[in-house]
């Protein structure tokens, strides 16, 4: 069973150590029983889940894309043709690489909200080393 320490588990959730010692103690998150305390990955991974929920979608449109980000305009790089959008989506931030006629159609500036809707035929998934 992968289990990892506090410090570990606050890192990964994007939280203080001390926010995850408040659920342990809470019993929000589970320990194995080891000293020092240890989260079990399953747990982890569902605590993950729960706090990934996401803001609701403005668009209101229905999309085969499950992949979608909304968030704010943080940044526009702009030249005559091409332009690159950055989003900030909580602690997600999507590039987006769009022709300068698109920003402008869609109305973006730096505090825009939008929806960045990744499609992606091949995702890579990786793991570290021990």
């Amino acid at each position: 069973m992968t289990a990892y320490k506090i410090a570990d588990a606050a890192r990964l959730l994007g939280v203080s150590d001390d926010t995850v010692r408040r659920w342990v103690d809470a019993g929000t998150l589970p320990t194995t029983g080891a000293s020092p305390a240890e989260i079990p990955g399953a747990a982890l991974a569902e605590r993950a889940v729960a706090l990934a929920a996401r803001p609701d979608d403005p668009t209101d449109v229905l999309s085969s894309a499950r992949n979608r980000f909304t968030g704010l305009v943080t940044r526009i790089v702009r030249d005559t043709v091409m332009a690159q959008v950055d989003i900030q989506s909580g602690p997600h931030r999507v590039v987006s690489l769009m022709s300068t006629e698109a920003v402008d159609a869609l109305g973006l500036e730096v505090g825009s909200l939008a929806v960045a809707v990744v499609k992606a035929t091949t995702v890579i998934v990786e793991t570290p080393k021990d």
